[in-house]
């Protein structure tokens, strides 16, 4: 007997998985004995969907996780043919396997079909795939990111600087990238210890603490001193030299303020104020004492009348005034006023004479200073002479250095291109060579170089010209001089030199006997075109160009 063969259509994956239980009827029971006891790594995923933000384009239903509407994770379908994260259908099915919500939403629940059960789910590969090639971009403000949703899962998620998470202490939404600086920086909920006192507090309360922590240093306004323990700030305000306090003497009538280590000074010093004031509360109390009037409480030296003083009642009181001589108090009060006069006076006296021992050593120390500043401006004259005889002989000798004594001289001139750049910027727009002779007594010559051009050559051309210096045997030489001069700017190649020759003009005064340090220079404004020494010039080497100068001794 022939069996029919028949083509079946299917619509979709759901319609597959139906034909296949239908036509083999497997029971539930078998495929729960068939189930994987737990999901391969590669599978597995402790995140729900992707955000939708995340695609460029529009997100086809097809795309969308059942349980949690993103866009599917690690996609996995269900025997009934809808699609979950594999993290949402951990989460749906953990206690079991449950009924489908989104085939009781659209209708269509069938009890056989519509349970969701791990154990006979599986991953949608085809699923993962389509949605891997999505076009993706960063939903991050900032961020210009952009490529597959692939790619996005694999490099850029979790990874992107832009990326805002909530703060965990003040649930303020931060970049990932400025997290740590956030947590110990700008978190007004972050928990900081005390460097001083090393108590843990909110950084909220940082300036309650700073009001009371013992350990805070704290500065004296007086002396300045910093970095004093408030525990300690007390002890030193009592101690400080500095400090300002009243005089003892101000109950007598001294308003004086003095810094708490110079009292004793300022009673030396005061030492007739204070007695002028206590002979004028003594004249007081005396005045008072032959008056007879009964005593009110003094505030200056708290003098009152008391009970045991008062003259009796009555018609005893005129006998009892005139036996006593007035009250005993008052004059035990008057003998100890006249005891602190009299030590006064010998404090006076005392400091009388420490003042005029004072003085002696004051004028001795003002001669000891005064022979000092001059022992002092004699060695700054003596110093003086000595850095000009110094720099003189670092002159001669950088001269010698470089002093030739047979009419020719090779100048070398290195870092080329900064002195040309302090040329142009007119810092030093010439230069003058060492010094050299036609002879040992002969005439004493130098060169001067423009490396931005002089003259009609500015801008253009170095300029070279010839110097004739003052020398020590000009009496005995011929004048003017007139021995023809060559300057060449050498090719490093010796190939080809750049030469210029001239005869002097003996009716010019650059050529005359010196009566100055030197004479004007005269020589070769269009020495050489700069344009020579662009580029790889074989004038210009290592930054640095070589002149040389010929003096034709015939004749000498």
């Amino acid at each position: 007997m022939l069996e029919r063969l028949a083509i079946v259509v299917f619509d979709d994956v759901h319609s597959i998985f139906k034909y296949l239980m239908i036509t083999t009827a497997v029971p539930v029971g078998k495929w729960k004995a068939m189930a994987r006891p737990s999901l391969p790594s590669s599978l597995d995923s402790t995140l729900p969907g992707i955000s939708r933000e995340v695609l460029s384009v529009s997100m086809e239903p097809k795309y969308q996780c059942q349980q949690c509407k993103e866009i599917l994770r690690k996609p996995f379908q269900a025997q009934c043919g809808h699609r979950f994260c594999v993290f949402c259908f951990k989460q749906l099915t953990s206690s079991g396997p449950i009924p489908c919500e989104a085939c009781r939403s659209e209708g269509i629940f069938e009890e056989a079909t519509s349970i969701l059960n791990i154990a006979v789910a599986f991953p949608d590969n085809a699923a993962r795939r389509e949605i891997d090639g999505l076009p993706a971009k960063c939903p991050n403000d900032g961020c210009n990111w952009s490529g597959t949703l692939k790619e996005y899962e694999g490099q850029h998620e979790g990874q992107c600087d832009f990326e805002r998470v909530k703060c965990e202490a003040c649930q303020a939404l931060i970049l990932v990238s400025e997290k740590d600086r956030h947590n110990e920086r700008e978190c007004e909920a972050r928990t900081l210890n005390c460097k001083y006192c090393k108590v843990t507090f909110n950084f909220k309360e940082i300036k309650a603490h700073d009001e009371i922590c013992q350990k805070f240093p704290m500065q004296c306004k007086d002396c300045g001193k910093k970095k004093i323990p408030r525990e300690k700030f007390q002890e030193h305000s009592k101690s400080c030299a500095k400090s300002k306090l009243a005089c003892q003497f101000s109950e007598i009538g001294c308003r004086a303020v003095v810094d708490n280590g110079k009292q004793q000074e300022h009673e030396q010093s005061s030492v007739m104020e204070h007695l002028r004031l206590m002979l004028s509360v003594l004249s007081s109390v005396r005045l008072r004492a032959e008056g007879g009037g009964e005593w009110q409480e003094d505030s200056g030296l708290g003098l009152y009348r008391g009970p045991e003083d008062a003259p009796p009642a009555g018609a005893h009181a005129a006998a009892y005034n005139a036996g006593r001589g007035g009250s005993p108090g008052v004059q035990q009060k008057v003998a100890a006023l006249e005891n602190i006069v009299c030590v006064l006076n010998r404090e006076v006296e005392r400091s009388a004479l420490t003042l005029e021992a004072l003085s002696r050593q004051h004028r001795l120390d003002q001669e000891k200073i005064e022979n000092l500043s001059n022992k002092v401006r004699q060695l700054e004259r003596t110093l003086t002479m000595r850095d000009l005889q110094l720099a003189e002989s670092e002159q001669s000798l950088r001269e010698l250095q470089f002093c030739t004594y047979d009419g020719v001289f090779i100048w070398k001139i290195a870092d080329f291109s900064r002195r040309r750049q302090d040329a142009v910027g007119g810092r030093a727009p010439a230069m003058f060579s060492p010094a050299f002779y036609s002879s040992k007594y002969g005439y004493k010559m130098c060169l001067r170089l423009y490396l931005n051009g002089d003259g009609t050559g500015r801008g253009t051309h170095l300029s070279l010209f010839f110097v004739v210096m003052r020398g020590k045997y000009d009496a005995l030489l011929k004048w003017p001089f007139s021995q023809k001069v060559t300057l060449m700017l050498l090719d490093q190649n010796n190939r080809e030199h750049i030469i210029d020759a001239f005869r002097p003009d003996v009716s010019s005064t650059s050529f005359q006997r010196p009566i100055s340090e030197m004479n004007i220079a005269s020589g070769c404004p269009l020495f050489c075109p700069l344009a020579k020494l662009a580029g790889k010039s074989s004038y210009l080497r290592d930054d640095t160009i070589f002149i040389k100068a010929i003096v034709d001794l015939t004749g000498l």
